[in-house]
């Protein structure tokens, strides 16, 4: 009798039932009456311990430092960046929209928030500026589904602790896809441009900007350490090919030349190239990008810090509102003190959430557990085809069409230990299923009928759902389009985890061999 405990779950969620009481719900009614009332105490035990994980810890603080970021005014910085360098392009403000997404997502890691933060401001801007406010609603809802994919990732964390995957390797597998997805959006968008007569071209700069001198000095030396820790990067890809650097005899790698010697010749370097830029472009057009350069610091120091073994991605999540307390208090004075409370409510309010709906599929895998649904779901779908592509085919199909009805967080947690291992054993790598699983339930975010980002941009926007439904379908066959490339191309999302060692491969075994495991079923 357990195996209804699906049927049961989604018939709850039809006549409207909250997802975390359906979580719980149908299998406390399946244990009782199929006589096994000493499970009810392993399933509602879970329930807390599904939420008391030191991996989940990342998820109140990301949460938090978005909260922080967005109350510090960072949307209106980040949006006013967007202009300056995307407004000189047909169609720029829908440029604008997406690319304001992309350096949101570094931020917040959640498409609502996106939704909501952009779409307040740009909406409105893009009316005014010639748009049709659907099509405004349309760009945005499509371009929020980015939050998720790029790192940091609300929803990747949900799957890494699901499903026992490195956070780490996840969060640099969605850098690439998500900036693709970005891209595909504004070819969308250019081609759109004459057909439907977008608003011509027109770079926006703000003329009169101020800068405190503590926010340009900060900003004045973040962009030389930047630039000189890309060449730093650079110079460590090709030191070993040029004889720079040699192994002893103990294993450890000399430097021909001392680091900090390197690290200040590109320091040098970085100042130069930087001066020389700035006879070139206008005073306001820096001070623009200087307003910038701190709050984009955010994900650098995350990834930065992941990839060189400072932190953990759930340290890393301390350092990000450290990091955001620290430019909105200090160098942007941009919140007060009275300001916090209200920081603190919403973030504890958006996390309780998330961790009792965690919690709530966790108990509801202990149903999963007891039920045979794995076994009969996996020779279901290896009764249809062997062959992992068209397998793959399908599980998209499925993915997506759960996507429109439930929110990709719920839809991780109760499918995840289901599909993972199946195509894990017919030979694709975990961490590409769960690039594959994560983008495509976040597409599902923006479509029809029940999109959750959706209804938060007809909130916000005043245009009804199923306009903006209309109007954002050729969004969604470019993200469609970009879903079925990553899952066919597996380099587009594996290639920056095995570059830096994240994929737990042995170093001689191969780039192919590495993110193509093949099966291990006969």
């Amino acid at each position: 009798m357990l195996i209804w405990f699906l049927p049961l779950f989604l018939l709850l969620l039809m006549v409207g039932l909250p997802v975390v009481f359906g979580l719980l719900a149908a299998p406390f009614a399946l244990l009782v009456l199929d006589d096994q009332g000493r499970q009810l105490s392993v399933l509602y035990r879970n329930l807390y311990t599904g939420m008391d994980s030191f991996p989940l810890m990342a998820l109140p603080f990301f949460m938090l430092a978005g909260e922080i970021m967005n109350r510090g005014g960072i949307t209106t910085r980040l949006v006013e960046f967007s202009q300056a360098f995307m407004g000189h392009l047909r169609g720029g403000l829908a440029h604008v929209n997406i690319l304001s997404s992309i350096l949101f997502a570094g931020l917040s890691g959640s498409a609502v928030a996106d939704t909501s933060a952009l779409g307040s401001t740009l909406i409105p801007a893009m009316e005014k500026n010639g748009y049709t406010r659907k099509f405004a609603a349309a760009i945005t809802a499509a371009s929020s589904v980015i939050g998720p994919i790029i790192p940091p990732s609300g929803i990747m964390i949900i799957y890494a602790y699901v499903m026992g995957e490195s956070v780490a390797a996840l969060f640099l597998a969605g850098i690439v896809p998500g900036i693709l997805v970005g891209l595909g959006l504004m070819v969308m968008v250019r081609l759109m441009a004459d057909r439907y007569d977008l608003p011509k071209a027109e770079r926006i700069v703000h003329t009169g900007q101020d800068i405190s001198k503590t926010e340009y000095w900060v900003s004045f030396a973040l962009l030389r350490l930047n630039l000189a820790g890309l060449l730093m990067a650079a110079y460590a890809g090709i030191a070993g090919r040029v004889g720079l650097t040699s192994v002893n005899a103990e294993g450890d790698t000399v430097q021909a030349v001392d680091r900090w010697i390197v690290f200040a010749v590109m320091l040098a370097f970085a100042h130069g190239f930087l001066m020389l830029y700035r006879g070139k472009v206008s005073h306001d057009f820096r001070l623009v990008c200087k307003k910038a350069v701190a709050p984009l610091q955010t994900p650098i120091i995350i990834l930065g810090g992941i990839l060189i073994g400072v932190f953990t991605p759930t340290e890393a999540s301390a350092i990000a509102v450290a990091y955001a307390l620290i430019v909105s208090f200090f160098v942007l004075r941009s919140m007060k003190t009275r300001d916090l409370m209200g920081v603190l409510s919403r973030s504890a309010l958006s996390t309780s959430a998330v961790l009792l709906l965690v919690g709530a599929a966790v108990s509801f895998k202990t149903v999963v557990s007891l039920s045979y649904a794995p076994q009969i779901l996996t020779d279901i779908i290896l009764g249809l085809s062997e062959n992992p592509l068209i397998l793959l085919f399908l599980i998209n199909i499925l993915l997506f069409i759960v996507g429109m009805f439930l929110d990709a967080g719920p839809a991780i947690i109760i499918l995840g230990p289901i599909l993972g291992p199946i195509f894990t054993e017919l030979g694709v790598h975990p961490v590409h299923f769960a690039i594959i699983m994560s983008v495509n339930l976040t597409v599902g975010l923006a479509t029809p009928p029940m999109g959750l980002v959706l209804f938060v941009a007809s909130t916000v926007s005043g245009e009804k759902v199923e306009a903006i439904a209309k109007a954002i379908l050729p969004f969604l066959a470019v993200e469609i389009f970009v879903i079925f490339l990553i899952t066919y191309v597996p380099e587009i999302s594996m290639t920056v985890p095995y570059l830096t060692g994240f994929l737990g491969c042995s170093p001689d075994i191969g780039f192919q061999a590495c993110i193509n495991p093949g099966p291990s079923i006969n």
